[in-house]
């Protein structure tokens, strides 16, 4: 295989998760999804169980887990689903998820996430919310189950991004809006591009453990809860637009709108297809490798990926500077 070829697949927007995993065996394999109570990420935990993976949901609410659990067992007829606590920005907890896992782990869907928090939140450690949920907890949950997936043998780890990456690199001068006004999309935009950064920085470091890394744009999906913290306003315009099947536009980007199903299809595909063993480091938006933007193709661009999310140098810098955070 051309490893530096763009991968192109038979699926593309509408594409459903069930449809792109369809004659994929992934009996004997375990997997793990973070934020799966509901949403995308039940969704892309339920098309991994029906096609015979043991997984586990990693969530907050263990209560909403359960039942969850008991849908995609109910739905798939696996009973090889299970529920473990983790919330992303307690170290604590995710050492305990990480220490009580045992055994190979093959796919990872890093799938959890905040946006848009409307105002300036931190955690203990001082870190913006945004960059701290989305990346730095992450970071720590696939750094604390690195072994489990080098024993796997040919690992995948999916990174949930967004094309709201286009609205700002990671500023490393000032991640936590200590000396610039805090922009709720702005801090978006750049944990959403570490997530890009984590695939090529993961895949960088780990690849030679048969480790691999790529990051997904899954498009926008008004059905989950991760707008909950969105202008109210806003919000019911892009709910009354999906509902009316018509575009609309959001950051000055226009956007289509995807049901759950769609929206978990490049998740899963990126995590099962044989279409990329071996293959990391990239970023991929309905259900195909995305066209690296330039930079005067940038603004407004709805699709594509900031070439600033794929440079070698920053995510050596995040690499270093996370791996700093989980030995502190």
């Amino acid at each position: 295989m051309n490893n530096n070829r763009r991968i192109s697949t038979p699926f593309g927007e509408e594409s459903t998760a069930a449809e792109v995993i369809e004659g994929v065996d992934l009996s004997g394999n375990h997997a793990v999804v973070t934020g799966a109570a509901s949403g995308l990420g039940a969704e892309t935990a339920r098309a991994l169980a029906g096609a015979g993976a043991s997984v586990t949901l990693a969530v907050r609410n263990t209560d909403a887990g359960e039942r969850t659990a008991t849908d995609i067992r109910k739905a798939t007829g696996n009973d090889d689903v299970h529920v473990g606590r983790l919330d992303l920005v307690d170290r604590a907890s995710i050492a305990a998820f990480t220490g009580a896992w045992a055994g190979p782990l093959h796919i990872l869907v890093n799938n959890a996430g905040v946006m848009a928090l409307p105002t300036l939140d931190r955690t203990p450690d001082g870190w913006e919310l945004q960059f701290a949920s989305n990346h730095l907890g992450h970071f720590a949950l696939a750094h604390g189950l690195h072994d489990a997936l080098a024993a796997a043998g040919n690992a995948r780890i999916v990174s949930l991004s967004s094309s709201g990456h286009h609205a700002s690199p990671v500023v490393f001068d000032d991640i936590n809006f200590d000396s610039r006004p805090y922009d709720p999309w702005l801090a978006y935009g750049q944990s959403k591009t570490a997530n890009v950064l984590f695939a090529v920085g993961a895949t960088s470091h780990w690849a030679a453990d048969g480790i691999t890394a790529n990051a997904v744009h899954p498009g926008v999906i008004m059905e989950t809860d991760l707008s909950r913290h969105m202008d109210p306003e806003q919000a019911a315009q892009l709910r009354a637009a999906a509902a009316a099947g018509e575009s609309s536009s959001i950051l000055g980007m226009s956007i289509r709108f995807k049901t759950t199903a769609q929206g978990a299809a490049t998740s899963v595909l990126v995590a099962t297809s044989p279409l990329l063993e071996g293959i990391g480091g990239r970023y991929f938006e309905d259900c195909n490798e995305a066209e690296t933007l330039t930079s005067e193709a940038m603004p407004g661009a709805s699709g594509g990926v900031a070439p600033f999310a794929l440079a070698a140098d920053a995510a050596e810098r995040l690499w270093a500077l996370s791996l700093a955070t989980v030995d502190a």
